[in-house]
């Protein structure tokens, strides 16, 4: 487990803010967490010397730009060794179009997102992948029908403790 590190409300709120508002002007930020733009940049910055914020992205409708599916995979290793877990992983890694993967515990070892062209792309990628990994038993693809609550930034307040 990663090292936590003490955070207090106005760093909270300062993650908070940029979670909905990644654009925010330091000067903003400032008046809205109540602080001075020079103590409000310092506290950024060290938030993200710390890795507590480990960066910043927009988010894309894609569906906008292009048309797309989105399958989530729950994959299941035939085998549990370290090397088939690294080599696994290695593969998602190559593949552009798993945008997320987690493992997990429980009745399979990795749950994937894809996100592809078609259905057809699937496929033939997940194809692929069985035929590349050795230790690969199965995977079951889920095509998601509709995004019904899309990820908008971590319940802080849930979450985090001040004390």
């Amino acid at each position: 487990m990663a090292k936590t590190i003490k955070l207090d409300r106005i760093d909270i709120n300062i993650i908070k803010t940029l979670q909905r508002e990644g654009r925010i002007t330091n000067q903003a930020l400032a008046d809205h967490v109540g602080l001075s733009p020079s103590p409000c940049l310092q506290r950024l910055r060290r938030l993200e010397e710390a890795g507590v914020i480990s960066g910043y992205m927009a988010q894309i409708a894609l569906g906008r730009i292009c048309p797309r599916v989105t399958v989530i995979g729950t994959v299941t290793l035939s085998d549990h060794d370290y090397e088939d877990f690294q080599a696994f992983e290695a593969i998602v890694n190559e593949t552009p179009e798993i945008v997320e993967c987690s493992k997990v515990s429980g009745a399979f070892d990795y749950l994937l997102r894809f996100e592809c062209p078609t259905v057809e792309h699937y496929h033939e990628l997940s194809d692929q992948m069985l035929a590349r990994t050795k230790g690969l038993f199965r995977i079951s693809s889920h095509v998601v029908l509709a995004h019904t609550k899309e990820f908008a930034g971590y319940p802080l307040d849930r979450l985090v403790s001040e004390d």
